[in-house]
């Protein structure tokens, strides 16, 4: 998980008010801030081709791709987080008139590292689970091939996927869409990080 900002409580409102200004992310959990670690070019990489994947295939539909910069709020406004990426369909709900907190995801996609694949797969995504409009969650290894997928059926019961060829491809049904893993790893040279490694050393 990402490191704690600060011991001072903070209200919602308060929150909001410093991160609007920040030059750092930080999520937020009952009443305290948890400054974002930065992204590795892999992570960067990553994101950029589910962007590109998913962007194409709505791209004349009524779902939206967001990344990075938009909030997500749980219904107990408690809890803000960072996504890296979010599908809305239909219209969008925000949680106020700025527009940068959105309140109804259908799908939600996490990027995981090691140093943040404990919190994504346990807590953050049973806080995550409080959204009724959830219907989808994933999550993507950057340090491997591997997709791990959540599905929300009708009695509430969370179905679990996990697809690592990189040949495969992994159907989306909270939008109808199709992820390709060759896409996904599009140009992510794990050798070329451990080359570069060594010959700093």
């Amino acid at each position: 998980m990402s490191s704690q900002t600060g011991t001072t409580w903070l209200t919602p409102e308060e929150y909001l008010a410093i991160e609007r200004q920040a030059e750092w992310r930080s999520e937020y959990i009952d009443g305290v801030m948890y400054a974002m670690a930065g992204s590795a070019f892999k992570h960067a990489q990553i994101v950029s081709n589910l962007i590109t994947g998913l962007g194409l295939q709505l791209r004349n539909r009524d779902c939206s791709v967001l990344a990075i910069q938009m909030k997500v709020r749980l219904p107990d406004s408690k809890k803000f987080f960072y996504p890296d990426l979010a599908i809305v369909c239909g219209k969008p709900r925000f949680h106020d008139e700025e527009t940068d907190v959105i309140l109804n995801p259908v799908l939600l996609i996490e990027v995981f590292s090691e140093s943040t694949e404990y919190f994504d797969r346990g807590r953050k995504f049973k806080y995550y689970q409080q959204l009724d409009c959830l219907r989808e969650y994933l999550l993507v290894a950057q340090d491997r091939v591997a997709i791990e997928q959540f599905i929300k059926q009708a009695n509430g019961v969370w179905l679990y996927a996990t697809v690592a060829d990189r040949e495969s491809s992994l159907p989306l049904p909270s939008i109808e869409c199709t992820l390709d893993l060759s896409a996904v790893y599009d140009k992510v040279d794990w050798k070329e990080y451990e080359r570069s490694s060594t010959d700093d050393e």
